[in-house]
């Protein structure tokens, strides 16, 4: 039977809900700046973060909303240029503390910490990205608590790709029937999946009608003591809140 190791996060809309509020702003502001009269409305931003990855949403958005625009020779080159920009923004947001981290992530990290259990992350996001918000809303030395922290183009292919996954597992050295991931989307479930992952899917206003199909687990939130989660689908013991005990017991019924 599978003794859990490793918990594997997202980072993007798992950890907190960076989404609508600091991605989308500083991708705003990053456009202001270059003289561009763009601006990613709340409900246009969901469907843009279907494309993985900053730079590849800039030129899904430039190809579907302004095929005639051709802003440079090099398009990948100008749109790296841009999300160079809109990194700088996002950290800025980042480093006035105006984004909360979701209900149970700082506790259930603490509880991973305390009973040996590894901890790691597996995102689209840019490195620089993953690094302001855990320094942020963990404290200036929690990027330690991460084995692996595994971001942005480290790897060829992205969500829902299973590359990221992948190269988390390798730099655990750890199988897969031994780790859980925490997701909050149909794209990053079908990355983890394709791993070989058990996968928490805890949705979010952006993510709630995706199919979640072949998650071991879907809550609104990881949940707290004094603010408990709505399962989606079936538990596998009483809980209200998702702690080691409830990943424990999903690799035991899923093994």
């Amino acid at each position: 039977m599978p003794q859990l190791q490793a918990l594997i996060f997202d980072v993007d809309g798992t950890l907190a809900d960076t989404e609508r509020d600091a991605h989308r702003v500083a991708f705003n502001r990053a456009f202001a700046e270059a003289g561009l009269d763009w601006e990613w409305s709340v409900e246009r931003y969901r469907e843009l973060i279907k494309v993985a990855g900053g730079k590849e949403r800039i030129i899904s958005y430039l190809n579907q909303d302004h095929p005639g625009f051709c802003p440079a020779d090099d398009l990948w080159a100008w749109a790296a240029a841009l999300h160079r920009a809109k990194k700088h923004y996002y950290c800025q947001l980042m480093q006035q503390g105006l984004i909360p981290l979701r209900p149970g992530v700082q506790r259930l990290i603490q509880e991973a910490r305390e009973q040996g259990v590894r901890l790691a992350i597996a995102t689209t996001s840019d490195p620089e990205n993953v690094l302001a918000l855990l320094e942020a809303r963990l404290g200036s030395d929690s990027p330690t608590w991460f084995d692996v922290i595994a971001a942005g183009d480290i790897v060829p292919a992205k969500k829902p790709a299973p590359d990221i996954y992948q190269y988390a597992l390798h730099g655990l050295g750890l199988p897969p029937e031994v780790c859980l991931a925490i997701e909050d989307s149909y794209q990053g479930l079908k990355a983890s999946t394709q791993a070989g992952l058990r996968t928490v899917i805890t949705f979010n206003g952006y993510t709630q009608d995706d199919d979640f199909s072949g998650a071991a687990l879907v809550l609104n939130h990881l949940g707290e003591p004094d603010q408990p989660f709505k399962a989606i689908t079936p538990l596998p013991q009483e809980a209200t809140y998702f702690d080691l005990a409830l990943a424990e017991a999903l690799l035991r019924i899923n093994g």
